[in-house]
Formats: structure tokens, sequence, C-alpha cells
């Protein structure tokens, strides 16, 4: 009778045993983890160890932290955040919580993103949008919000409707805008909303009653060509061009227009950059090239990386004399001075073309001091190829990780020009300053807008000093654009080809 006893006694001994021994060794079921169960802090690491630029400036991404993708400690670092986000900004972006202090020793512009296809298109110009941008600024109780329309995208939603560059608007859906619920009502998923309209009174916002209901339009598509024409002043031919993006889509376009100023034999030409965040690298050369020259020997920037892939990669990139895609010869104006209007929101690319085009060209810089951005980016998904690494190709979305759709845009260098200058983290400063006024905004274009008119007054030679309503002049705070996943981008392109070449 005893023996059987013991049988259950001996069960519970061993089942009590087995429990002690979890609780001794609490990390015996992690140690059989492997880097395939962190799919998107794996790819993350793998990227950013290889290509970012402040990868030797970022312990977490140094060579020899890990011994490889099974040692224990990396499997352990893949797992010390469950959010893909916060291991990507607070262990692997360079300072990036000090991103608002010091401009040159911090990583601002790097972005993850949880859905790669949300990136791509906003790289592309697409996005959901109901056409308005606008600024935005606070009162002077430091609580209230107030928005002011910059310009309405041709073809949405708003070009339907009474809206215009220069209104005012203080709530949205009958809610008072403030600090804490301007993100929610303006930036939301929601596809409708309603402006509730108002006006300047004195040094107040007044609600005026109206309303401007808006529906966003999905997958939106701008063209940033929003202006060129030819202004004819004091016996001269000026071509203006308001350019809002540097889009590979628009390339041929933007040629024909610069076509266009050629056969007018322009004799100035006018770069209205002020709203223009960035874009791709290629378009950037074509457009420089178009107004300098189609001179191929010519070196227009230098790239660079960190030291893995300066060791690797050709850095030089020179004027070119086609659009980058259809190989489309180059309209070129051949100036030796160019007008440039930019502002806070002119940004990467744009300013790449200022600082490229200064070795050559007597850039005249009319407006405010820029973002100051040198740096450049790509984009890189979860489809690893010995050919093309994580690059994302637009070809390659079949091979991209079902368990993993995170896409990533880290910044991979630094473009300088032929002088070797790249130190503008603190922005282009104006020859020229002057800053949007905001009662009195203007019609984009017409010779009369401010920004406009004070840049053709230079050309003319008679600039006169300018009397300012000082209650114009609040500092935006904010814009449209504030959460695209790539306002101020500079798309590095071009890269796959030595990646190919090498292997």
């Amino acid at each position: 009778m005893k023996k059987y006893l013991l049988l259950p006694l001996s069960i519970a001994f061993l089942f009590i045993g087995c429990k002690n021994d979890d609780n001794i060794f609490p990390d015996k079921q992690e140690e059989l983890k492997t880097a395939s169960d962190y799919p998107a802090q794996n790819f993350m690491y793998q990227v950013m160890n290889e290509w970012y630029f402040w990868q030797a400036d970022v312990p977490n991404l140094a060579d020899d932290k890990f011994e490889d993708s099974n040692d224990p400690d990396y499997i352990a670092f893949l797992a010390s955040e469950s959010n893909p986000s916060d291991f990507f900004y607070n262990d692997l972006a360079y300072n990036h919580k000090e991103a608002v202090g010091d401009a040159a020793a911090s990583d601002r512009f790097s972005v993850a993103v949880e859905n790669y296809k949300d990136l791509v298109n906003s790289l592309q110009g697409i996005s959901s949008s109901n056409g308005v941008e606008f600024q935005l600024y606070v009162t002077e109780n430091d609580i209230d919000i107030y928005g002011v329309v910059t310009y309405i995208l041709p073809n949405s939603d708003a070009s339907s409707k009474e809206i215009t560059r220069g209104n005012v608007f203080n709530g949205v859906d009958g809610q008072t805008l403030t600090r804490s619920n301007y993100i929610d009502l303006l930036f939301s998923d929601n596809s409708n909303y309603t402006l509730n309209m108002a006006d300047f009174s004195g040094d107040s916002v007044i609600g005026n009653g109206k309303e401007v209901a808006l529906t966003k339009i999905e997958n939106f598509s701008e063209n940033p060509i929003h202006i060129n024409k030819i202004i004819e002043q004091n016996g001269k031919k000026i071509g203006y061009l308001m350019y809002n993006g540097f889009l590979a889509a628009y390339d041929d376009q933007l040629n024909t227009v610069f076509g266009e100023f050629k056969s007018e034999k322009i004799d100035e030409l006018i770069l209205d950059f002020r709203y223009n965040g960035g874009g791709r690298v290629t378009s950037a050369i074509q457009m420089a090239s178009a107004v300098y020259g189609t001179e191929t020997d010519k070196l227009f920037l230098k790239a660079r990386y960190n030291s893995k892939k300066m060791a690797v990669l050709p850095v030089d990139d020179n004027f070119t004399d086609k659009t980058h895609d259809s190989k489309t010869d180059l309209n070129t104006l051949n100036l030796k001075k160019v007008y440039i209007i930019a502002t806070g929101r002119t940004a990467s690319s744009s300013e790449l073309v200022m600082n490229g085009l200064a070795p050559y060209v007597d850039v005249v810089h009319i407006g405010e001091v820029t973002v100051g951005k040198s740096e450049f980016s790509n984009t890189f998904v979860d489809a690893p190829d010995p050919q093309t690494g994580y690059f994302y190709t637009g070809n390659n979305d079949d091979n991209i990780n079902p368990n993993n759709q995170w896409g990533i845009q880290p910044l991979l260098g630094k473009n300088e020009n032929a002088d070797g200058f790249s130190d503008y983290e603190n922005g282009l400063v104006p020859d020229y300053e002057i800053i949007e006024d905001i009662e009195n905004l203007g019609v984009l274009g017409d010779v009369d807008e401010p920004l406009l008119a004070l840049t053709l007054s230079v050309i003319s030679g008679n600039t006169a000093k300018r009397s300012l309503n000082h209650g114009s002049f609040s500092k935006s705070f904010a814009h449209s654009r504030i959460f695209s996943l790539t306002n101020n981008s500079m798309v590095m392109d071009g890269l796959l080809k030595p990646l190919k070449s090498k292997n």
C-alpha cells in the first residue's frame, strides 16, 4: 500500500521541481528565441549597423558589440523594446531625444513607419489630402491656436470650396483649436472635418460664423509645379517657377517648363522654394543643371557616408545633361545668377540646389533662414537580397517579410558642394530678409505678392525698405506638412547600381 502512495507523491515532487526549475531559470525560454522572433527590430538593426551615417557614434551599433545574430546578448537587445518605433528612435538613432538641441550633433530626420507603403507613397507625393495647406500660430494667451491658409492644391476637394490663400480659421467641427487638441482635430485619420473660419480684428482672431466642409481624397497626388509664368518688367523677361517638391514623376514636365523659359529667352529666373521641403536628389541635380548648364564634368555634390560606405561607394555627382528616368535631353538656361525665395519651410533638396549652385552661380536668397538639412536618406524594407540588400526598389514588394511591414528612412550621409561646404545645420541665411505677412499674404505669382515683389525689386535694383505691420509677424510653430512622413526629405537615389557592380 505504501508503494502506491509514493507514486503520486513522486509525481507531485517532480511537478514542483519543474516549477522551481522555471523560477530558478526565468530566462530559459527566452534563450530559445532567435532574431526571427523580432523581425522588425532585427531588420532595423541590420540596416542601421551597415548604412547609418552616425553608426560609429551609436554604442548599440558598434561592430564589436555583438558576436553575430545568434549571440544571446543580441537577442536580448532586440527584445528590450517591444515597440519597434521605440527601438528605432531610442536605441538606434543618434541623439534623437536631443534633436531639438544642437542640430549638428543629433539626428532630427530619420523615420520609421509601421506600414512601408505609407512611406513610399509620401515620397512620391501621394497622400490623403483635402487640399488645404496652412500654417499654425498661437494667440497671445499661449493656449488658443489659429491657422492661416497658405495655398490650395489644384484638383483637390478644397479647390472647389470657398476657401483660399490668406483665409483664417480658429476651430474645427465647432471646437476652438488649442494646444491640447489641434493634433487630434487637424491631423487625425478622419476623412472629413469642417473648418470654422475667422477674421483678424486688431491683435485678435474672431470667428466669423463661416464654415468650410472638407473631405480628404485618398491617394491624392500633388503636382509640385504649382506656378510657372514669365513676368515682363522694365524691359526684362523674368521666369518665375514656384516648385513645391522634388518628385521624380514630374521631372519631364519640369524639363518642359525650362524649355519654355529657354525658348522665350528669359533674362532672369526666380525659383520659389518657400514651401518646398525637399525630395529626390536626382531631381535636384536636374533642376540645378537646368539653371547652370549641362557640363557633366563639373562636380555638383560630394556625398559623405559612414566609413564603411565611403570605402566602397562612389561619392561624386556631377551636373547632368539628361533627365534621370526618361533620359531626355535637358533644357538649360546657362545662367550666372539665380534668385531663390526660401523660408523656414525650405529644406533638404531645395537647400541642396542652393548650396550646390553656390560655387558656380550667384545665388540671391530672398526670404528667411532655411531649415538646415544637408543629410540624405533612402528607403529600406525587410526584403534582404544579395544584390540590393534591404533597399526598397519598387519591384520587391512581394519579397517583403509578411511578418514585418515596417519601412525605415534613415539618414545615410551628408551632401557637400564643390567647395566642400555642408555645414548649414542652422540654415542658409538670406541676402534679403522678409517673412510672410499673414495679414497680407497676397496672391502667389502676382507681382504684388510681398516676397515676389521684393525679389523683383532686387532684380530691378530698386530695393526699398518696407514698413511692415508688427502684429502680422507671429512666428508659425507648425504647418500642414508637419506630420508628413517625409517632411524635409532628401532621397539619395541611384545607390543600387554600385551595389550591384561589386557583387
